[in-house]
């Protein structure tokens, strides 16, 4: 591998670009499997660790069913939302910043 000259200007196609980028969206990767996680496993738990209160009725059903009809889905679409904004939100950020780079060397010279 070849490390970049000093005349060079940043290239968003380059391997430092990529693996700045992957590393970031993998940060966003575990953060939203971790949410993930924890809302599919949540409902278990409480079931688990607060059966009385899950068995409490609201609007005719108990509390478990109320939570995994009406609960789940929206958080599943809030976590992916989040994930696809935040994932372009990233590469826009790169993008820019290499072209902040590229236009101040173009300045430079």
């Amino acid at each position: 591998m070849q490390s970049p000259k000093p005349d060079q200007k940043p290239d968003m196609h380059s391997e430092a670009f990529l693996h700045s980028l992957m590393r970031k969206q993998l940060k966003l990767s575990i953060t939203c499997a971790l949410s993930f996680l924890i809302v599919v496993l949540g409902l278990p738990l409480a079931n688990y660790f607060a059966p009385e209160l899950m068995a409490k009725r609201i609007f005719g059903f108990t509390l478990t069913w109320f939570f995994l009809g009406i609960g789940f889905f929206p958080a599943v679409w809030c976590i992916s939302y989040y994930f696809i904004k935040r994932s372009i939100a990233l590469e826009n950020e790169e993008v820019a910043e290499v072209s902040r780079e590229g236009s101040k060397e173009t300045k430079r010279e």
